[in-house]
């Protein structure tokens, strides 16, 4: 049975290991790096199996208007049974019904993010970060 909480305090080495399993790219191979978008995550909803880590949500929000998914990521072995939807319902309870949710996608996810309750926008810029 898997477990949310936004309780745990968590580990760089086990956010590491659920982002190389998971796929997502971030900057594993810089842990401090790691631990300072942490440090300054306003709400984060991770997912344990027991005592391991299997799932990550990492969101920055006032929780009163809008709240950015930054990080939503699942252990591969742990994929494809709900947990990702688990850790955005879970995060929805936590900013309440008045703000608004917003991510930016992989391409690869295009099709996973409507299914869950997303709406497609056309209205998103950005400035990429320097590689």
């Amino acid at each position: 049975m898997i477990e949310y909480t936004t309780r745990t305090p968590l580990e760089v080495e086990d956010v590491i290991r659920v982002f190389r399993s998971s796929g997502i790219r971030r900057p594993i191979d810089d842990p401090p790096r790691i631990a300072r978008m942490l440090a300054a995550a306003t709400l984060v909803v991770s997912a344990w199996d027991g005592n391991r880590m299997v799932g990550v949500a990492r969101s920055l929000t006032d929780f009163s208007y809008a709240c950015y998914l930054s990080d939503l990521a699942v252990d591969g072995e742990y994929q494809k049974q709900g947990i990702g939807r688990g850790l955005i319902e879970h995060t929805r309870e936590e900013i309440g019904p008045e703000v608004l949710l917003l991510l930016v996608s992989v391409p690869s996810a295009m099709e996973y993010y409507p299914r869950l309750g997303f709406e497609r926008s056309e209205r998103t810029f950005l400035i990429p970060r320097e590689r």
